[in-house]
């Protein structure tokens, strides 16, 4: 797989010339489109311009799923988190993810006004994706994951990217990505010195309005004065 070609991408801007952006990773089998329409509902009148990037992850074989092809950020072996996640599969997604930062960059928006947000496998993209940026992202979103290769976390964590505040959403009732999982993942993140504004909710592998209406809050935050 080519790491450096750009990802097809779905674009929402919600006002003209935008100087934010969001680039939002979808979860395992779906695409882009999943989270289009949240952009209604996450975003308030009085916000700048926002340009909402999804991205489509590439198709390849899954593991656990009889290696039938899907779109995927990486190949899932086995269920146990600790190997879950195929290290090379995220390594690539990470530099793809880059390669749309450099592109907003290029669009006249810097890395101080994206935020990264991720559902599931999106969101464990965007976890890596965090602990390797030099420059600081506007923020990380992280819904219903994990850190995957938590053990070398702190290998992997570079100067400068614990600046990075983090909003961390889960349903106390997955069973997809187990509850538990995500608030470790949480406890490792603040350990390494980021701020994370950790959610629970009564859910399953999914998304509550309660967890939309708690993400604006954060967003308005990171927005204030943009």
């Amino acid at each position: 797989m080519d790491a450096t070609a750009l990802l097809e991408t779905i674009e929402r801007d919600t006002g003209p010339d935008p100087r934010w952006a969001v680039i939002w990773l979808h979860g395992l089998g779906a695409d882009g489109n999943d989270f289009v329409p949240l952009v209604p509902e996450l975003v308030r009148r009085e916000w700048p311009p926002i340009r909402f990037v999804f991205p489509h992850a590439p198709v390849r074989p899954v593991t656990i799923n009889g290696g039938a092809p899907m779109r995927a950020w990486y190949d899932i072996r086995e269920l146990d988190l600790a190997n879950r996640a195929d290290e090379q599969g995220v390594a690539e997604s990470v530099a793809q993810v880059e390669a749309l930062i450099a592109r907003e960059g290029e669009r006249g928006i810097p890395p101080g006004r994206i935020i990264l947000a991720g559902f599931s496998q999106g969101g464990a993209v965007t976890l890596a994706a965090g602990l390797r940026r030099r420059e600081p992202l506007a923020g990380l979103v992280a819904l219903s994951t994990y850190m995957p290769a938590a053990q070398g976390a702190q290998a992997a964590l570079v100067e400068g990217a614990s600046r990075q505040p983090v909003f961390m959403a889960h349903g106390s009732e997955d069973p997809v990505v187990p509850y538990l999982a995500g608030k470790q993942s949480a406890g490792l993140l603040r350990r390494l010195g980021f701020e994370v504004d950790w959610h629970v909710y009564p859910m399953q592998h999914s998304v509550s309005g309660e967890e939309v209406r708690d993400l604006g809050n954060w967003f308005n935050a990171r927005l204030a004065g943009g």
